[in-house]
């Protein structure tokens, strides 16, 4: 199981100035309705294709998330078997964030 992240945890490293990466593994339409600011949208089926577009950057935390981070546990896990070693799934996904951080992410 890929380790996970809280959306409070994120959060604090977002505002230390942490060098973050955000992969959103949701579809389209989810992406258009409530997004995380400079996230990057690869939707989860999209991956063993598009997967070259993540750089594998050791100094940069990795974090992916989805709705409710069941997707994203997925997702962390595929990127961990190719070779990424600081991934995170966004536990509780953007929905935590909605709840725990930023109320003005729309929940759905």
């Amino acid at each position: 199981m890929a380790q996970e992240i809280t959306a409070r945890e994120l959060a604090k490293l977002i505002a230390n100035g942490q060098s973050v990466r955000l992969i959103d593994v949701r579809q389209v339409v989810e992406n258009q309705l409530a997004a995380l600011q400079d996230s990057v949208l690869i939707p989860l089926n999209d991956l063993p294709t598009r997967a070259a577009e993540i750089a594998i950057e050791p100094a940069t935390l990795t974090i992916v998330y989805c709705h409710h981070g069941v997707r994203s546990q997925s997702a962390a896990e595929y990127l961990t078997r190719l070779g990424h070693v600081d991934i995170r799934s966004l536990a509780g996904g953007i929905d935590a964030w909605s709840c725990e951080v930023d109320p003005t992410v729309p929940r759905y």
